[in-house]
């Protein structure tokens, strides 16, 4: 049976033109020309036994190779994507230099039906962005945690 859920950390950071948002521009030939829908919360896929706060944790370290922070975390819910995956998503305050990030790679056969393996990196490019401009970019059911972040942080604006 196919894993159907996944579960990631939304770092968030208070810049003096307002909140910016850690996401991430999917890596790999799908996603290499393509800007509006493209980007995403640092999330992974977990199991069922696996509690999904733990998933997340690992999968931001996993996507970005470098801890997460020890922050609070504001839990943002649950949303369900267009192929049907439900993401969960907690967001934590924190600062990190995405020159600091070395994404975690995949393997696919590319080009399709060409025998050939290639390896891509996870995320092939890591930004602050404002919350505004996180809009735009990120895939479509994620705006609702880019939404759900300011009405959890009270004076939070972007």
């Amino acid at each position: 049976m196919a894993v159907n859920r996944s579960a990631g950390l939304l770092l968030y950071r208070r810049a003096p033109e307002g909140v910016e948002v850690l996401v991430g521009h999917m890596g790999g030939p799908f996603w290499a020309r393509r800007e509006a829908g493209a980007w995403t919360v640092p999330k992974g896929e977990h199991d069922a036994d696996e509690p999904a706060w733990d998933a997340a944790r690992r999968e931001f370290e996993e996507e970005l190779g470098v801890p997460p922070p020890d922050g609070a975390a504001v839990p943002l819910g649950e949303v369900r994507q267009r192929g049907g995956k439900t993401v969960t998503v907690w967001a934590v305050e924190g600062d990190i230099d995405p020159a600091d990030v070395v994404p975690g790679t995949f393997t696919m056969e590319w080009p399709r039906g060409s025998g050939r393996v290639s390896t891509f990196p996870e995320l092939d490019r890591v930004a602050w962005l404002p919350l505004s401009r996180a809009r735009e970019v990120v895939v479509s059911a994620q705006t609702a945690f880019l939404d759900r972040l300011p009405e959890h942080l009270g004076s939070v604006h972007g």
